[in-house]
């Protein structure tokens, strides 16, 4: 065998192997992708709560201290939404069984007084059904508390992921730089400085993102508060609290919070509270997309809004309504990355030849006689 089959023959096996090496790690990967989106989440808890840790470190407190007040604090919220949510909506929903057969009068009472709607109901038998449907639905809340207590049921199976996600997220929190600046130590000192850079900026990129979209939320979720208790619409608390965990979503979830909204007020003063909440929510919503967000991704890092999209599209499908959260800032840190790379390979974008001839203008339009529109 001569010496160029000897290389051919090797160059074949080593892309032999290189190719199983990427399938079988594509497939480990995939095997431990539960563990793998758990540390994820447990890096981006941790860099998003270093703020308030380093916070509290910086007035006098042990970091452990910091670390568990901090820990206090991110338990109770859940405890506290629970408190203010699940109480109303059970006794509304109890309400509205027991109500339901009322209901089904009123609407017979109407259809009755209406002669197309009778001649559907002669047709259809539609209040019949209603009523029928509505005798039933007292009957039907033992059925209904099965299903909540299988939701709980597997709530409580999550428990062990949330608790080992705390736990990550709380050693992180405690070494995690210890762990970076032991890593580093192993590269030469100046791909070392380039890393430290690109973990400092992803780490004040992500901190920034999320106190921005916190205050934006808060601010949307008040908001809505203060105009849902103006119009008399019952359960302002909760529906604030609905939009403000889905104004945290990017680019859909102040839109799903205010349809969500929209749709209660259609049973409160209709159509007053509906209409006032429409416009609130359309101009909110202009001021929140051109002068609020912009200033969150100004903080952050500047992203294209292109790849904002695609980040967020990416998110949601790997990690549901959390990836779509976290979509963003994982974006800016990718961008930090790649333009560390960039600068260490020396890669410029072309400066424009200034032999170039600048592009012609296009032709005129040709004159029908008819003033057309200005242009500035």
């Amino acid at each position: 065998m001569g010496t160029s089959e000897l290389s051919a023959s090797r160059t074949v096996a080593r892309m032999v192997l290189i190719i199983v090496a990427v399938l079988v790690s594509l497939y480990l990967i995939y095997v431990v992708r539960k563990p793998l989106g758990w540390l994820f989440i447990a890096a981006f808890l941790a860099v998003a709560l270093t703020g308030p840790v380093n916070f509290l470190q910086r007035r006098g407190m042990k970091r452990g201290f910091a670390i568990t007040l901090v820990y206090l604090g991110l338990t109770a919220v859940p405890v506290a939404l629970g408190a203010l949510i699940v109480p109303p909506l059970v006794n509304e929903a109890s309400n509205l069984a027991k109500e339901a057969p009322r209901y089904a009068e009123d609407v017979t009472e109407f259809v009755n007084e209406n002669e197309r709607l009778r001649e559907l109901d002669a047709d259809y038998d539609l209040t019949g059904t209603l009523r029928e449907q509505a005798e039933k639905l007292p009957g039907e809340l033992g059925g209904a508390a099965g299903t909540l207590r299988d939701v709980g049921f597997g709530l409580v199976s999550s428990i062990f992921a949330l608790v080992t996600i705390l736990i990550l997220t709380a050693f992180m929190l405690g070494g995690g730089r210890r762990w970076i600046d032991h890593g580093l130590r192993y590269l030469s000192e100046d791909r070392a400085e380039r890393m430290a850079r690109v973990f400092s900026r992803s780490a004040a990129a992500v901190g920034n993102y999320v106190a921005g979209a916190l205050a934006q939320a808060t601010l949307a979720g008040i908001l809505s508060y203060v105009v849902l208790s103006i119009l008399g619409v019952p359960f302002a608390a909760p529906l604030s609290l609905i939009v403000f965990f889905l104004d945290l979503i990017p680019l859909v979830g102040a839109t799903i919070g205010a349809v969500v909204v929209g749709l209660v007020t259609l049973f409160t003063n209709f159509p007053t509270a509906t209409i006032v909440w429409v416009v609130f929510s359309i101009i909110y919503q202009q001021v929140e997309n051109n002068l609020i967000q912009p200033q969150i991704q100004k903080r952050a890092v500047s992203i294209n809004p292109f790849l904002v999209i695609v980040a967020v599209l990416f998110g949601s499908s790997l990690l549901g309504v959390l990836g779509a959260l976290v979509a963003v800032p994982a974006a800016a840190s990718i961008q930090i990355a790649a333009r560390e790379y960039m600068d260490l390979r020396g890669i410029r974008p072309r400066p424009p030849d200034p032999e170039e001839p600048p592009p012609e203008p296009p032709p005129p339009l040709p004159d029908s006689g008819e003033p057309g529109p200005a242009t500035a």
